[in-house]
Formats: structure tokens, C-alpha cells, sequence
């Protein structure tokens, strides 16, 4: 595997080309209206740094989400211009602290392409969280940074701060709200995170990562895991929580929980991603993938993953859409 990265003088390069295809004809998002009765697919990029990537023993990240290195910035940049360029645009979600960092013009090359980028909270904090040290590895080392305050206020606060350092940074507001990890049941139970989004301006969520079985780290999976991961895409259909707040899954299998949880080889990766995405085609439903620029420059240097949902989608032809979250939203019919 070859972890060679582009020099940054071929990163700037390819910032320029993913700004230059804003106007692209051939990347319009297609209307609502041809969009009827077909499979909308849906690339999104977390934008934040990953445990165990590229070194298993890097731990630090945990303590560091927005301080994103180099390979990072540039597997976005590439990987956002090649979706580009078969016609769909990736979504991408930023944890908030990377606009600390001095230079974001790879991020404004992106926004400028029309892909749209949304809030993943300022420092990747737990929503679900209702103990201070529960909220994020920063502030159980750091204590004194929340100090006195309750777990909601730091939770709302750091995705009030996100939207700041968007709006700073970016001078565009957040594209929808994305939880930092995946619970099994959404935001189902918690009707307090609901409103306290729906009060932040925010019409839907991607917070629900639907259970399916895995392997055993290492081991190559089996067929009742491909199985598993194929049947909980039915779980991983857009609806809406009793308070209006629209509920966009992520479709199993993330890039995290193969190769971190299950240690997988990139084929068996791809291979659940094709049966994944071959059922949302075949069943007209919606497929939200899930990844990490922080692990695919790592484990996918050369975007096959990326490269294949795309040339599936081209392959269905009318059956299929490359699409945005903000697309499926306006897609999710109310009661």
C-alpha cells in the first residue's frame, strides 16, 4: 500500500480544479422532478481525525478531532473533485476546531464547488451525553473547561460555537447537523436533543446508525455478516421524529467500524459497499455513506470505494442519483 502523499503543490492543484468545476454543467445536481422513483446515493466525509490512523497507536487524536493534518486535507480535496466530476457532490461535516487552524482555503475551494458542509459539533462531543466527563476525551483531561456547567449547555454551546467558526471562516452556514458516532436508535429517546436542534435552526439530523453484525477483528466476514449488513439498510431509511426533526441514517458498514473494529482488508470493505449500495438501486431507497478522510487516505489511498459507489450509481442510469443530505431531506415525505 502506497501512503506516498501528493506534494502540496499538487494539493493546491487540485483545490483550484475541485473550485473550477463549480460551474460545471455536467456536475448540476439533478432536479427534484428527475429525481422521482430513483435510488438517491448520498458521499459524506467526516471532516475530523481518527484514532488508531495512520498508526494504530495514535490515540492523541481523541484529544485533537479538528486538527487536521495534511493527507487529510488533500484526500478531501481529490476525493471531492472526483464525485465531482461523475456529476454528485460529497457532503462533507467539519468538527469546528479546524477553523482554528491558519489556512482553510482547501475547505473554501470545496464550498466554492458546491459541496455543501455541515456542523459536527465544534469539538466532537457526545449529544447523548448527561455526565461532564462523558461529553469529550478534551474535557474529562480538562475538566476546568466546562466547569460548573451542565452537560446540555456545553453540548449546545459547542455546536453554537461550530456554527460560528463557519460562518467565520466559511461565510456559509451549516448544511444539517451530523452527530459525532452513530447511536442504533437515533435520537429515539431523546426528545430533548430533538428540540434543542429544532431550536438551533436545524430541519434534520444524521444521527442513527442502524446495528448489524461484524466479524471478528482480523477475520475475514463471513456471509451472515454481508447478509447483516444488507438487511440493516431498511433501517437506514430517512424518517421523522415525533418533534419534526427529520432523521437521516448512515448506511452500514462505516470505513471505522471495518477497519478499526473489524480490521478488515479493503476488498471485503468494497465488497459490503456494493451489496449495500446494489440493494439501495434495486429497492429505490436511500444510501448514506459513511467515512473518514482521516482512514481512507489510509486504507483506500486510491479512492476505490469512492470510485465505485460512483461508478454504480452511473451504472443505474435513471434508477439512481449521486445526491446531497439536503436533497433527501426535501425527499422525506410528513405524515
Amino acid at each position: 500500500m502506497n501512503l506516498t502523499s501528493p506534494s502540496r503543490r499538487d494539493f493546491l492543484a487540485a483545490a483550484a480544479t475541485t473550485a473550477g468545476l463549480a460551474h460545471s454543467s455536467d456536475a448540476a445536481q439533478p432536479d427534484d422532478k428527475n429525481l422521482a422513483n430513483r435510488a438517491l446515493i448520498a458521499i459524506t466525509l467526516d471532516l475530523e481525525m481518527s484514532r488508531n490512523f495512520p498508526g494504530w497507536n495514535d490515540t492523541e487524536w481523541d484529544f485533537e478531532k479538528g486538527n487536521l493534518n495534511e493527507p487529510t486535507k488533500r484526500y478531501t480535496v481529490e476525493a471531492c473533485r472526483r464525485v465531482r466530476a461523475h456529476g454528485g457532490v460529497i457532503h462533507c461535516f467539519a468538527v469546528g476546531r479546524v477553523f482554528e487552524q491558519a489556512n482553510v482555503d482547501w475547505l473554501r475551494g470545496i464550498v466554492k464547488a458546491g459541496h455543501p458542509v455541515g456542523n459536527h459539533t465544534y469539538d466532537h462531543v457526545n449529544v447523548l451525553a448527561t455526565r461532564p466527563e462523558d461529553v469529550q476525551f478534551r474535557f474529562r483531561r480538562c475538566p476546568w473547561l466546562i466547569e460548573g456547567r451542565k452537560p446540555a449547555e456545553v453540548i449546545r454551546d459547542n455546536i453554537r460555537l461550530c456554527t460560528a467558526a463557519m460562518r467565520s471562516r466559511l461565510e456559509v452556514s451549516p448544511a444539517g447537523f451530523r452527530t459525532p458516532g452513530g447511536f442504533s436508535d437515533g435520537l429515539r429517546d431523546r426528545p430533548d436533543v430533538q428540540q434543542m436542534l429544532r431550536d438551533l435552526g436545524y430541519a434534520w439530523v444524521s444521527s442513527l446508525y442502524p446495528a448489524h453484525r461484524m466479524s471478528t477483528a482480523g477475520k475475514e466476514p463471513g456471509p451472515d455478516v454481508f447478509k447483516s449488513i444488507v438487511a440493516a439498510q431498511a433501517a437506514a431509511q430517512p424518517f421523522i421524529y415525533n418533534r419534526g426533526l427529520i432523521e437521516i441514517p448512515m448506511s452500514p458498514v462505516s470505513d471505522i467500524g471495518a477497519f478499526r473494529g473489524g480490521r478488515w482488508h479493503l476488498k471485503w470493505f468494497l465488497r459490503a459497499v456494493r451489496e449495500a449500495v446494489e440493494w439501495a438501486i434495486d429497492n429505490r431507497r436511500v444510501f448514506d455513506f459513511l467515512a473518514h478522510p482521516s482512514c481512507l487516505y489510509v486504507t483506500d489511498p486510491e479512492f476505490r470505494t469512492i470510485e465505485l459507489i460512483c461508478e454504480l450509481v452511473r451504472k443505474a442510469g435513471n434508477r439512481a442519483a449521486l445526491v446531497d443530505l439536503n436533497t433527501i431531506a426535501g425527499r422525506v415525505k410528513r405524515p
